[in-house]
């Protein structure tokens, strides 16, 4: 039924990882299978034996061909240096080539206290993993570079994080799990030749296009390549209001992916400074800050790749850094085109940034949601009707009423009926987002109650930002004020 391993990680070096294979756990329960990634990665469900799939999902057997492993990686962690971090409690089963011909890890979360795991006891609660499951899921949906859920299993046993809960193990799928942590690892060893094998293996995985670079220019190549994705990536989160809660620079994927969903939100009355992680207390990561985090973590990683890019440290310093100061406004031109997309506008004028910011300042001035003002602004543009149902989400609605005038101006310069321009924005700007509070419902029932029945519901919903899907009106309200879901948690 597993499609055939390669292991490509695994055949580096043994100084990468740690040989580690999970820990079995005493009644493993599949919960959820995602079938339609299951089939992109090449399983044979015909075949499909539940029994086995969960023995394998749980950790409880290893698949044909795997080798399980935990990597090493390093990580700036709300801005410290930590020199040893790695997969504690994560194993790397291996690759997979999937049917686009493109390679895969397949890696189990909560399988076990690994020799990273500096104490903890290795183990996933249900919550966190059901969140990752559905929020990854989400951001798929919503064509946002993501590592995805391929399974995830009941354990039969308690973990405790201050009171006991129910354990669980996710399958995670990803482009891979490089991190800027896991260059940072070896850069602060004085390793430049594995810092030149996880380079070299990066521009293999992600970026062919710079194999035939001369070597004087492929690792600044490689920072210039990275960063482009990041700023794009960070854009797109920007446009529906995620906020991630623990940009780390072990959390930061060379692959361009989202990667690791712990205290991750969704933030509903637009403030930029919201911030959810029960960990930031500082706002280091809040909403507005994560554009500027992204370019610290890249100016990490530029670091750690000085001794390759040039021979002389001081013209290294020099190029990385004309590079990552190029960054602000490579970030802008993409944050630019995705409100400009928002706003219904598909071709470019001088004042559409000018535009796109006072609707978020009228949006943070009469505590509008985020996601229902970009979906009401979908109506709007079709009819001058619809406005009344905008304006009713400010309070006060004076700044809102002032901007609509000068955006139907605007619009009316924009090719296609009124009608094409709603249809367009209503496929980028999304009806169902993972609403903190109904998230928290989904987990709390499946913790709690062991009923999943809230979980599938709202998976089912996700998977269909963009349509309308009449009869799940609740899933498109925002929280009243005693769901309200002001902090989150990581899952360690």
């Amino acid at each position: 039924m597993f499609p055939e391993f390669t292991l490509r990680y695994a055949r580096l070096p043994e100084r990468f990882y740690e040989r580690f294979d999970p820990v079995p756990v005493e009644a493993p329960r599949l919960v959820a299978f995602n079938r339609s990634l299951a089939e992109e990665l090449g399983f044979d469900l015909d075949a499909f034996d539940e029994r086995q799939a969960t023995a394998w999902f749980a950790g409880n057997a290893v698949p044909p061909g795997a080798e399980p492993l935990a990597q090493a990686y390093a990580g700036h962690q709300f801005g410290t240096f930590v020199p040893r971090l790695g997969d504690g409690r994560a194993v790397l089963l291996g690759e997979l080539t999937d049917r686009h011909g493109r390679l895969r890890d397949i890696q189990l979360k909560g399988a076990g206290c690994t020799p990273f795991s500096r104490g903890a006891d290795g183990r996933a609660p249900l919550g966190p993993v059901l969140r990752e499951y559905l929020v990854s899921e989400a951001m798929h949906a919503l064509g946002i570079p993501t590592t995805r859920a391929l399974a995830a299993v009941t354990t039969g046993e308690r973990v405790f994080r201050g009171l006991p809960e129910p354990g669980a193990v996710l399958t995670r799928v990803a482009a891979s799990h490089l991190r800027v942590g896991t260059f940072q690892y070896f850069a602060v060893r004085g390793d430049v030749e594995a810092v030149r094998e996880l380079a070299d293996q990066a521009i293999e995985r992600h970026y062919p296009e710079l194999a035939d670079v001369d070597e004087a220019g492929r690792y600044l190549a490689l920072v210039e390549a990275v960063q482009a994705r990041q700023a794009a990536l960070v854009a797109k989160w920007m446009g529906v209001g995620f906020i991630h809660g623990v940009m780390n620079t072990d959390n930061a994927a060379i692959s361009g992916e989202t990667i690791d969903y712990g205290p991750c939100a969704f933030m509903e009355a637009y403030d930029p400074r919201t911030v959810f992680s029960s960990v930031d207390e500082g706002g280091r990561y809040a909403y507005a800050n994560q554009p500027w985090i992204a370019q610290w973590n890249l100016a990490r990683l530029a670091e750690t790749l000085l001794p390759l890019i040039d021979a002389d440290q001081e013209r290294a310093v020099e190029r990385a850094t004309a590079l990552i100061q190029a960054y602000p406004e490579q970030y802008e031109a993409e944050w630019l085109a995705v409100m400009r997309a928002k706003l219904g506008l598909a071709t470019e004028e001088a004042g559409d940034r000018e535009l796109a910011e006072d609707l978020l300042e009228a949006m943070q001035a009469g505590r509008a949601d985020f996601t229902l003002t970009f979906r009401r602004l979908c109506d709007a543009a079709e009819s001058a009707e619809a406005d009344a149902a905008l304006v009713e989400r400010f309070a006060p609605s004076e700044a809102i009423k002032a901007w609509l005038p000068r955006w139907r101006e605007r619009l009316a310069r924009e090719p296609g009926d009124p009608e094409a321009i709603a249809v367009r924005m209503r496929g980028v700007n999304p009806a169902y987002i993972p609403r903190n509070h109904k998230v928290e419902e989904a987990l709390a029932a499946a913790a709690e109650h062991d009923d999943f029945g809230p979980f599938e519901a709202l998976r089912e919903v996700l998977a269909s930002p963009f349509a309308e899907q009449p009869g799940r009106e609740a899933y498109t309200r925002p929280a009243e004020p005693n769901e309200r879901v002001l902090r989150t948690f990581c899952g360690t």
